[in-house]
């Protein structure tokens, strides 16, 4: 058995992380995060990229920067977008290394097994 107790978690922190995984559960957002993780962008450009329109991107991008997820910088006549917090990509490269380009679930196949989406995908193709 093992001698260390498990940390306390407090209502706070519970509060936080789902407010995180809240902020990052629509794809939009998720697809931006993503993007921004390979470098700074325009909203234009992230917009190009994610397949979003301008004015959605530009919504995503202040909710994200509200959170304090996405920090920004003028250049120019320009805005450009970075991540702000290095953790938040820790989570969404964490996610995404279990998650398969078909997605089902990555990692060990089990021959007896066909690989599996999450239970949620149904729901989110609905």
């Amino acid at each position: 058995m093992d001698d260390h107790p498990a940390p306390t978690i407090t209502d706070a922190q519970l509060e936080a992380a789902a407010g995180t995984f809240d902020m990052l559960s629509t794809p939009n957002r998720l697809h931006i995060v993503w993007l921004l993780a390979e470098q700074e962008c325009d909203v234009t450009t992230l917009a190009e990229r994610s397949g979003a329109s301008v004015p959605a991107t530009s919504q995503h991008l202040a909710k994200l920067r509200a959170a304090g997820m996405v920090a920004s910088r003028r250049d120019g006549r320009r805005q450009l977008y970075r991540i702000e917090d290095p953790h938040i990509l820790a989570v969404v490269e964490q996610m995404f290394s279990h998650i398969a380009p078909d997605g089902t679930l990555a990692g060990e196949l089990d021959p007896r097994r066909p690989p599996r989406a999450p239970r949620f995908a149904a729901a989110i193709r609905q």
